[in-house]
Parts: structure tokens; C-alpha cells; sequence
């Protein structure tokens, strides 16, 4: 009953074909049958919706029916003693005509039960973003790793060299130790790579309950775009009114007020209109111990009957207390999260706008940086320039790489959270990110974006030969990493 839109999303990507790589929109469909913990949330929420026909059935009629038998021993002084059986049958039937107390009760779990429902609403769009994070936790770690893997074979190749031109006597052995300690280093990011792709696939194994060996990659052409619309006020107020968390809060807050008035009506009277009928066969003796039995007692009562609770103690003036103190908490509660919902809002608003500026400079600080080492090994080679400057490059660019597809995860994933402060992410959200994906990722090819002609004639690549194709420059950097 809370998943019809989630689980039509199921259904319709259960009935297309079966990929050997897994995609997003399958990852987040087989997370909505297998996550332990929307399952728990749900029998949750299904539980505590269940205060509402509770709370209904206060005041409702209500119908009993009884029986019973006894054993009577009757001693009268002067008189001797008897015993005699009785046995009975009785049946009730109660209207309450005015409980203040269960009508407001009834109001509040009205609230309570939205709550509950909207709580679960949220459970649902946590999921859609654990979904996203862990599986673009992977293509980091993934990227990461070809990063590591292309910046040991740099320090190898640099390693190799340095040995070279020492046996010619053209280098230093201080160079062959730099250049050992930097692969050895490189080796070292490459062990904890691996470590740390392993380790981000147990995040959708935990989701989906099975392993998933390989994922879809997400292709560099994704639009980096800023936030629409451009307006953060615009968001905030989307997040006030619809963020939901925020909504149960305030449902909360309607509980709280029913509960106090139901609190306050503990000093209203309370009136039940009744039928009662009672049974009774056997009884006492007519003229004491040895006179007749009396016969079989038939009677039945219809009425309304009123009570006014004069003095409990204080225990009403108490619960009177209690509900207000915690009518103010809620009140509290609401607004504390209020400002944390503007706070986040306002936070990723800011963060996915300068992300699209930030994605671009990593961009140009990849084609700078590999401009750079092409110029520092050229003086190397020439004997301008030291190992160190080589190696120092060559870390400055393979951490170049590494910041871009950071920062281009970082952008997906704070522009689902941005979406989800403001209560409007949804698994349409994951299928347009699915568009992007390419079933043909590479990491070990596709660590870096493709290059434009001109970003590769500021590489320095081609030279005076000219420009070839750009297919061919790119094959000829990504093998020159």
C-alpha cells in the first residue's frame, strides 16, 4: 500500500532484458525487493497506522456477552444454613455519545497515521539516494584504481629510465632511488585502490542482497549543469513545503495539540447511551433457609447514563502538564529541523552551482598538468630539469585526474541530495542518469574524459606533425598516462 509508483518502477524494469553489466535503474529495482531496511520500515509504518482504527473504535459501539455459574452457601442465624446454584447470561451493547477524550484521541492518530506514511515516504527517497551513492561509489573507486594503475606503470617507465641513463653515466643513483621511491609509493595507491573498489561494492551487496562483479560506467558527456531553477530562495521554499521529514514534523506537532486537548477533555463528562440484558436462573430462598427457590430473573435496561470526573487525584491537572511540554518539544523539534532543511538546502544549492564551474577547472587542471610533465620530462631528458621535478609532475597530474572524477561524482550525488532536501527526488531522477550510462566503460580507458583538438594541441601533442584524427590523440594519451 506505500509502494504502487516504487514498485511499478520494479515491475516495468523487471520485464526488460537481463544485462550482464548491472545498471543503476536495476541496482535501485532489485534494492526496493531486497533491502532489509525498507522492509523494516514499511512493517513500521504499517504498524503504527493501525493507531487510527484503534483510536476509531472508541467510538464505536461496543457489544459484549457473559456467562457465568456459582456455588452459594448461605448460614442465617437461628435459621440454619442452604446452598444453592445460580447461573447466568448477560449481554451489553454501549454507544458513547460524548467522550471529548476519545475524539480527540481519534484526531491525533489521524496525524499520527499521515505521519507514519510520510516517514516512510522518506525511507523511500533515502533509498533512492543510498542506491546512487553506492553505486557511484564503485565507478569512484574504479576510477581510481585505473588511475593508480596508469600513474605505477608512469613511475615504472620513469624507474626504468632513470636506470638507463645511470648504467650510461648520465644520471645519478640518487635518481634511481627518487624514482624507486616514487613507484614504489605508486604501487602502494595501487594495493589501496584495489582495497578500497572491493570494499565500496559491499554498500550495494548490503542494498540488493547479491553480488554485482561489474557496473555500468558513467560516460564523460554528462551535462554538468547548474541547479534549475537558478533561484536558491526558490529551493529553500520548495524544502520548506515539501520536504518530508519536515512534513511528519509538523504532523507531529498537529498529534501533539490533539493529545493536549484530549488531556484538558479529562475534566468533561463523559455520556454512553446502553442496553444491558441479564439472565439468571436459580437464587436465593423466599422466606430464608428452607422456603422455595425463587424462579428464573429476566431483565433488561436501556438508557443513557452521564459521569463527571469530580476529583482523580491530579492526575488530569498531570497529563495536562505532560501534553503541553510535549506540544512545546514537538513545536521545537519542528523548528530546529526547519532550519537544518534551510541550512542543507541552502549548502547544496551552493555546492552544485560552483560543482559545475569546479568539474570544468579540474578538466583544464588535467590538460595543464599533463602540459606541464610533458615540458618538466623534456628538460629532464635535456638535463634542465631533476627526477624530482619528473616525479613531482607526474603525482600533480594523476591527482588531477583523480580531483576531476571527484568532483564529477560529487556533483551527481549533491545534486540528487539537493533534489531530495527539497522533497522532490524521485527514481526518475535515477533513469535519467541511467541515459548516461555507457555499457561499453572502460575504466582502465575511460579514467580521463576525451579531449577536444585544441585541448590537445595546449598538450603539446602532434607537434609540427599536425592534428590527427582526434580518436588517435586520445588513444595516444590515455596509453601515454
Amino acid at each position: 500500500m506505500f509502494r504502487p509508483i516504487y514498485l511499478a518502477v520494479v515491475l516495468a524494469g523487471l520485464s526488460g532484458p537481463v544485462l550482464a553489466q548491472s545498471d543503476l535503474m536495476t541496482i535501485y529495482q532489485e534494492a526496493l525487493l531486497n533491502s532489509a531496511d525498507l522492509a523494516a520500515a514499511e512493517a513500521d509504518a504499517l504498524a503504527r497506522q493501525e493507531v487510527l482504527p484503534q483510536a476509531r473504535s472508541q467510538l464505536l459501539p461496543s457489544i459484549g456477552l457473559g456467562a457465568g455459574v456459582a456455588r452459594e452457601y448461605v448460614d442465617v442465624d437461628g435459621a440454619g444454613s442452604d446452598d444453592y446454584s445460580t447461573h447466568y447470561y448477560q449481554a451489553s451493547l454501549t454507544q458513547p455519545l460524548f467522550r471529548a477524550d476519545r475524539w480527540f484521541n481519534y484526531q491525533a492518530a489521524k496525524s499520527q497515521s499521515e505521519q507514519a506514511r510520510i516517514e516512510f515516504s522518506a525511507v523511500q527517497q533515502q533509498l533512492i539516494l543510498d542506491v546512487a551513492q553506492a553505486y557511484f561509489n564503485v565507478l569512484r573507486a574504479s576510477d581510481n584504481l585505473a588511475t593508480a594503475r596508469a600513474e605505477e606503470a608512469a613511475f615504472e617507465r620513469q624507474l626504468e629510465q632513470a636506470r638507463e641513463r645511470f648504467e650510461v653515466g648520465l644520471a645519478a643513483r640518487t635518481d634511481v632511488l627518487e624514482a624507486l621511491a616514487g613507484f614504489d609509493a605508486a604501487r602502494a595507491t595501487r594495493i589501496t585502490a584495489t582495497t578500497n573498489l572491493d570494499v565500496s561494492y559491499q554498500a550495494l551487496t548490503r542494498l540488493t542482497n547479491r553480488d554485482h562483479p561489474e557496473l555500468l560506467g558513467m560516460s564523460h558527456e554528462l551535462p554538468i549543469l547548474a541547479p534549475t531553477p537558478a533561484d536558491m530562495q526558490q529551493w529553500v521554499e520548495a524544502a520548506a513545503a515539501q520536504n518530508l521529514s519536515l512534513q511528519a514534523y509538523r504532523l507531529a506537532i498537529d498529534s501533539a495539540t490533539e493529545a493536549l486537548r484530549s488531556s484538558k477533555s479529562g475534566y468533561a463528562p463523559a455520556v454512553d447511551a446502553f442496553v444491558r440484558y441479564n439472565d439468571s436462573h436459580g437464587g436465593a430462598r423466599v422466606g430464608g433457609v428452607g422456603g422455595r427457590i425463587t424462579g428464573d430473573t429476566e431483565l433488561t435496561q436501556i438508557g443513557v447514563e452521564m459521569t463527571l470526573p469530580l476529583y482523580t487525584g491530579g492526575g488530569t491537572s498531570s497529563r495536562i502538564r505532560e501534553s503541553t511540554f510535549r506540544l512545546t518539544q514537538a513545536e521545537q523539534a519542528s523548528e530546529a529541523e526547519l532550519r537544518r532543511v534551510v541550512e542543507r538546502t541552502r549548502n547544496l544549492f551552493r555546492t552544485v552551482t560552483s560543482s559545475v564551474e569546479e568539474v570544468e577547472a579540474r578538466r583544464q587542471t588535467i590538460i595543464s598538468s599533463k602540459a606541464a610533465l610533458d615540458a618538466t620530462q623534456t628538460g629532464y631528458e635535456v638535463g634542465t630539469r631533476n627526477v624530482v621535478d619528473v616525479l613531482d609532475a607526474q603525482r600533480t597530474l594523476y591527482r588531477a585526474v583523480r580531483d576531476y572524477n571527484d568532483a564529477r561524482y560529487n556533483y551527481i550525488i549533491d545534486n540528487l541530495s539537493l533534489k531530495q532536501a527539497a522533497g522532490t527526488l524521485s527514481p526518475q531522477d535515477l533513469e535519467e542518469l541511467s541515459a548516461w550510462l555507457k555499457p561499453d566503460y572502460d575504466p582502465d580507458r575511460d579514467f580521463i574524459p576525451p579531449f577536444t583538438p585544441e585541448e590537445i594541441r595546449r598538450m603539446n601533442i602532434g607537434g609540427s606533425q599536425g592534428q590527427p584524427r582526434l580518436n588517435e590523440e586520445q588513444r595516444r594519451m590515455r596509453t601515454s598516462f
